[in-house]
């Protein structure tokens, strides 16, 4: 798979820097090289393709509501122990509707999602660099053509694109409101920040920079004050309810997994948060100093740009918010889009990263970085551009440097999705110790007592095949004793004395997964209520640890014993 994308991205480098000129005149030429662009983000996504620990949070609770349930984890507890609120019910719909397997529907969406995101790209970068274009001067929708490869590209895009997790819908919904703001469509850009917000935390720094833009544009006459204030009603439309039922629902307005996250103090988030910002940093050279240099020639040509308005099409529309954009929007809009990047940089930090590979947290970043690079280029050339002609017309020498750059930059991206210990070598470990989990929950399920309440540290994975098992996060993603009043550190909360004696799990399991030789210590937090059973994998040179309650040990080994595939060996005396 590793060599199928490399010689995707190869004929998609090579189609796009031999055609550059057919490019920006043939549209039908156009439409085949995005398909091939669209080909390269499909494999490249398919190249890692493994569902998250969030997303099977995620699939749990879909598969509750679609039972009857309710959106819970464990029927009876009603804990927010998501924060992707529309992702769950856009995946939990069909499986309850049409009996649609819960699994397969999030990553066909995360998919097509991911995909949207490569043509948005394309369609906001052309739209960025038609505002500021004069009129009679020739298009130039080759660089929306570069922007999709760009993000095809990017290597955080790729890893969760086929992972079942939100991540795609969210870059999907941040590029839609940078598009609807270039469509001069408030009222669609509050609707579509309200569903960011709803998709990811994280969507209040999209809504908060985007009404600070809209406000500004007001301010400087370029919009109206109702562009703002339909903004601002479109967002609280959706927002405000679902405030309110989640108050009365879950009795919180902060879930779980925020609450465990965000209870350490800030010195500790930023302890995290700076060495997830630097790994990124390093794996992502090329889209930063893409984004910089777009950054410093937009301020560089700031005061001596002249604007290019399209008076024609302004003299046809009466209402100024519905002018066409000039120069001056268009590179206000990109910097609202490299503003955005920033901003999510920034909440990272605070929140002190995320455990997840590929960093999660900035997937839109490097998207954003290449559709403002690219709609800066575009935006600082336009006047540039001659009359339009039938012909392909031969490019500059500077201008041929663009899609050698942009194909030169999306090919060091791929191979950091490759050879970047971060992304492919540890999404396959991840990979391989989610579906070692998900086996031994699949065990505990069928031969523990149905209702059985049992410990881990990846609920998830432990509850992909775990039936009707009641699990505690002993890090109180799922838990809202411990998410809210347990102890805080590193990002996550935890309570073992609440565990132990408060829910008092028959059977607590590491988060180790198997191991290659037998283990009899146990973890100082159970010793003394639990003992160390340890099976091993029919088959394999595989172990197995699990810590079952010690006045009920002797059952529970006796139940567990009794599957085929794991067989109990004591540990030596």
């Amino acid at each position: 798979m590793v060599y199928a994308v490399v010689v995707a991205w190869l004929v998609v480098a090579a189609t796009v820097v031999l055609s550059w000129n057919r490019l920006d005149t043939d549209r039908g030429w156009r439409g085949f090289v995005l398909t091939l662009t669209l080909g390269l983000s499909l494999l490249h996504q398919l190249l890692f393709a493994t569902v998250t620990e969030d997303a099977l949070v995620t699939f749990r609770y879909a598969q509750n509501i679609a039972d009857g349930n309710g959106p819970v984890f464990n029927p009876g507890e009603r804990v927010e122990g998501y924060t992707n609120f529309l992702w769950l019910v856009l995946i939990a719909l069909p499986r309850a509707a049409f009996g649609a397997d819960v699994r397969t529907t999030a990553i066909v969406l995360g998919v097509l999602a991911a995909l949207g995101c490569v043509l948005l790209s394309c369609f906001l970068v052309n739209r960025t660099v038609a505002a500021a274009t004069p009129d009679g001067a020739e298009p130039r929708p080759a660089i929306g053509v570069a922007a999709a490869v760009l993000t095809a590209s990017a290597g955080g895009l790729a890893v969760y694109g086929a992972s079942g997790s939100e991540v795609p819908l969210f870059v999907l919904l941040v590029l839609a409101v940078g598009y609807s703001l270039a469509a001069r469509r408030p009222v669609v850009a509050g609707v579509l920040v309200a569903f960011a917000v709803m998709t990811s935390p994280e969507g209040l720094v999209v809504g908060v920079l985007a009404g600070l833009w809209l406000a500004g544009a007001a301010l400087k006459r370029k919009h109206t004050w109702w562009a703002p204030v339909g903004y601002l009603l479109g967002a609280l439309v959706f927002l405000i309810p679902r405030l309110a039922w989640r108050a009365t629902f879950y009795q919180h307005f902060l879930p779980a997994p925020l609450a465990a996250k965000l209870g350490a103090p800030l010195g500790a988030q930023l302890a995290a948060g700076w060495p997830y910002l630097s790994g990124f940093a390093l794996a992502h050279q090329g889209f930063l100093l893409l984004g910089l240099v777009a950054a410093v020639a937009l301020l560089l040509r700031r005061t001596d740009a002249v604007e290019a308005p399209n008076a024609a099409a302004a003299s046809r529309v009466a209402r100024p918010q519905e002018r066409t954009g000039t120069a001056t929007e268009a590179r206000a809009l990109i910097g609202l889009l490299f503003a955005t990047a920033v901003g999510l940089a920034a909440a990272a930090v605070v929140t002190g990263g995320d455990p997840g590979p590929s960093w999660r947290l900035l997937a839109p970043v490097p998207p954003l970085l290449a559709v403002g690079a690219l709609a800066a280029y575009g935006v600082l050339t336009a006047g540039l551009a001659g009359k339009p002609s039938p012909r392909p017309k031969p490019s500059p020498a500077g201008t041929r440097l663009v899609p050698v750059a942009a194909c030169g930059l999306a090919g060091i991206a791929v191979l950091v999705s490759v050879f970047s210990p971060e992304m492919l070598d540890r999404v396959r470990d991840w990979r391989a110790h989610g579906i070692e989990l998900a086996e031994i929950g699949g065990w505990l399920g069928d031969y523990l007592p149905p209702g059985s309440v049992v410990s881990a540290a990846a609920p998830g994975a432990l509850a992909a095949h775990g039936g009707q098992l009641l699990i505690v996060d002993v890090f109180g993603r799922t838990d809202d004793h411990i998410a809210r009043d347990g102890q805080h550190d590193g990002g996550v909360a935890t309570d073992y004395d609440y565990v132990v004696n408060g829910r008092r799990p028959a059977v607590a399991v590491p988060d180790a997964g198997y191991g290659d030789r037998q283990h009899c210590a146990i973890d100082p937090v159970y010793a003394g209520k639990y003992q160390v059973a340890t099976f091993r994998r029919v088959g394999t040179p595989y172990w197995v640890s699990v810590y079952p309650r010690a006045e009920e040990a002797k059952a529970l080994v006796a139940d567990l014993d009794k599957g085929p595939d794991f067989r109990y060996v004591p540990c030596p005396s």
